[in-house]
């Protein structure tokens, strides 16, 4: 279905993280996937390398992204384009949620710090 309503996602946990899928191939795109990402106060990201770009908007609080071990400071309205193969890492230093809309290709894979490969399930 095209449209989404608010409750129309699929939630999912990963290292202390929630991700709202909207748009993905199991929900009926052919080549895009959108989710929202909503971190806890004091939420440390993991650092992973994506396989394809992706762009992430700030809906609220004050993430840290770190993005090719550069730190920025983010803020409501924000933009980020993370370049295919860039190494980041979402932090949340905050004392209240920050939410990001997240939007990129499907097949999106990541590579751990360890060298494990994910395949985020919100992207399927």
């Amino acid at each position: 279905m095209p449209i989404r309503k608010s409750g129309d996602h699929r939630t999912h946990q990963l290292h202390g993280t929630q991700f709202h899928s909207y748009v993905a191939p199991s929900l009926g795109s052919r080549q895009l996937c959108a989710w929202r990402t909503d971190l806890g106060p004091g939420t440390v990201g993991a650092p992973h390398a994506v396989s394809h770009e992706e762009v992430f908007l700030v809906l609220q609080g004050s993430p840290a992204i770190t993005l090719d071990e550069q730190r920025f400071q983010l803020s409501f309205g924000d933009v980020v384009l993370v370049p295919e193969a860039a190494t980041v890492q979402l932090d949340n230093p905050g004392i209240t949620t920050a939410s990001l809309w997240v939007t990129t290709s499907a097949g999106l894979t990541a590579i751990t710090a360890d060298g494990g490969t994910i395949t985020p399930p919100w992207t399927c």
